[in-house]
């Protein structure tokens, strides 16, 4: 008789094969070339811009990492830094108006993966589901 699964290998699976199609709507989505990547560091800027130690920590990728992100969507147009107006010595990553209208298309490539997932499981399923995962992010 084959063992089934832990839930953290489940979950990881789904992970992937969600995250596979949030990548396949956002590179479906983003115009000028705007990389997978790029379109989603865009979702973790605030309206009123957000530090680039905060944006990595968000992205759960290294401070560089996010640097070299800022610096590409910053030659595109897409963002630009300003002064922090909690700390002039530091700065915040701000968008621009390209970058908002980019950033609403990515938020529009996201929104059409969650309405697939919820056609696909159906409305109490995947109210049961989100339920679920939201006790088990929040758990300690």
């Amino acid at each position: 008789m084959a063992t089934q699964p832990g839930i953290s290998r489940l979950l990881l699976e789904a992970l992937r094969a969600l995250d596979a199609e949030i990548v396949s709507a956002l590179q479906d989505r983003a115009a000028g070339g705007l990389t997978p990547g790029q379109a989603y560091a865009m979702l973790h800027i605030d309206r009123a811009g957000t530090r680039l130690t905060e944006l990595a920590g968000r992205a759960q990728v290294s401070k560089q990492a996010m640097m070299q992100v800022v610096d590409d969507l910053a030659e595109l147009g897409l963002v630009r830094r300003a002064p922090d107006p909690a700390d002039a010595r530091a700065k915040v990553v701000k968008l621009t108006a390209r970058g908002l209208r980019e950033r609403a298309q990515a938020r529009r490539a996201l929104a059409s993966v969650e309405a697939a997932s919820k056609r696909f499981l159906g409305d109490r399923r995947y109210e049961a589901l989100r339920g679920m995962l939201t006790d088990l992010a929040s758990a300690e």
